[in-house]
Parts: structure tokens; C-alpha cells; sequence
């Protein structure tokens, strides 16, 4: 199929792609930088590779680990890796706690609700069902969503093809949607479009120009958009 409008089901990365994860993770390291005299310290690449870098290990360790947990966890080897003091156990707790508070882009709310008139629209999330929760009633507005999974329900993160086998399962099992018929779309190369190309899937490459976290040297991908709010345009450009 070689129109978006061709396709029933859009299944979303919420974080780095609806929503500002690498902000979110920023601000949130904002308060141990501060403690250590650090704010400025380092560069924006810097931070958000160290972060990744942990965030992947802790995921791969511990799939079965809630993400706030995960983040909660690794609070203190990252502060380490840069040379800081390491945090409390309640500066721990906030860190993981904080990803009810990030940020949506600002096209994503009024993208979602272009989208959704024609599309079903599925999360496939690596955070857990309370944190997406506050997401949902936050920065997303209250956006009604078909279907929500997320790691807490598959018990691995992506890039894990579990979580695909267990999307495309449900999908067909509650809309009966087949895999030709989804689109995932994501700005994650690391974590969605490469194993959605090893699921049969499409995606469609929501880029997110400067984003640092999930990019791969190979960028794979059947459409490519800055913002969703430039495929909403795409699609409705087909459908005039």
C-alpha cells in the first residue's frame, strides 16, 4: 500500500515521539546537576547519551522491571559516570516519578485528533501503565486512545519483538486489523523502526530534527515526517 490513508491502525512511541522525552529526562536531571554545582556542566549529548546508554542496559537486565523503576535505578550509576555525588533515595524516587510530568510537542494533541478520524490509534510504550496514565490525563490531554500497551503488560521493552508479536496479536484480536494494515510511527530507530521491519511492519519516521536518544547509523522507515503534525497534513492531502 503506497498511501497512508491505505492503512486502519496507527500504533505510537509516545515518548520521543508524541511526547518530549529527551526535555522530560533534561529537567528531571535538573535538580542532582543543580545539588552538584553541575547546571551547564555538561552538553545536552552528553547527558541524554550517558542516560540512554543506562536506561538500554537496565531495560535488557530487568525487562520485567516497572520504568519508573528502571529510571529510579539508574539515577545513581549515571550521576557516578559523570563524576557527581550520588543521589538520595528520594531524589531517586522523584527521577523515576517524573515521567507523568514530560512534556508533549506541541503539534501532538491537535495531530492526534486529525489522525484519529481516520486511523484506530494503538500505544505501544515502553513505560509502565501508571505513568502513561498521568501522560494521558496531563500533557496528552485526555487524547482517547483505542488500545494502550505497554511493557508492564508485554513484561519486555522494546526493541524486543515480543512486544510487536503482542500488538499484532491484540490488534486483530480487538479491531481485527492485520499487519499490513498497521503503521507503526515512531521517531525511535533503535527501538521501533528496525524491529518493526523485522515484524513485517511499516512505519512511518517521525523525526523530531535534534533529538539524540534511538538514532541509528541505518534509518529505516516508509515515510518520513519532521512532526506528526506534518503527517496529519500528509494525510489529509490525500484524502482532499
Amino acid at each position: 500500500m503506497s498511501n497512508l490513508s491505505s492503512y486502519r491502525l496507527l500504533t505510537f512511541d509516545v515518548y520521543g515521539t508524541l511526547v518530549d522525552w529527551e526535555g522530560g529526562i533534561l529537567a528531571a536531571l535538573e535538580p542532582s546537576l543543580a545539588k552538584n554545582n553541575a547546571s551547564g556542566k555538561f552538553t545536552r549529548q552528553q547527558l541524554l547519551t550517558a542516560y540512554h546508554e543506562f536506561e538500554r542496559a537496565q531495560q535488557t537486565k530487568t525487562p520485567d522491571m516497572l520504568y519508573t523503576e528502571v529510571l529510579a535505578t539508574i539515577l545513581a550509576p549515571l550521576l557516578s559516570k559523570l563524576g557527581l555525588q550520588p543521589p538520595t533515595a528520594d531524589e531517586s524516587r522523584a527521577f523515576g516519578e517524573s515521567v507523568g510530568k514530560w512534556p508533549a510537542f506541541p503539534d501532538t494533541v491537535a495531530a492526534l485528533k486529525r489522525l484519529q478520524k481516520v486511523y484506530k490509534l494503538v500505544v505501544l510504550s515502553n513505560v509502565d501503565r501508571e505513568s502513561f496514565s498521568k501522560t494521558n490525563a496531563g500533557s496528552l490531554e485526555g487524547v482517547k486512545f483505542d488500545l494502550v500497551i505497554t511493557a508492564q503488560d508485554v513484561g519486555s521493552y522494546k526493541p524486543d519483538l515480543r512486544n510487536f508479536s503482542y500488538m499484532l496479536d491484540a490488534v486483530k484480536r480487538e479491531f481485527g486489523v492485520e499487519r499490513e494494515q498497521v503503521l507503526q510511527t515512531a521517531q525511535s530507530q533503535f527501538h521501533d523502526h528496525h524491529p518493526a521491519k523485522k515484524a513485517g511492519v511499516k512505519s512511518v519516521w517521525i523525526v523530531r530534527p535534534g533529538a539524540t536518544m534511538g538514532n541509528l547509523e541505518e534509518n529505516i522507515f516508509d515515510w518520513k515526517f519532521d512532526t506528526l503534525g506534518e503527517m496529519a497534513d500528509a494525510l489529509e492531502k490525500e484524502n482532499k
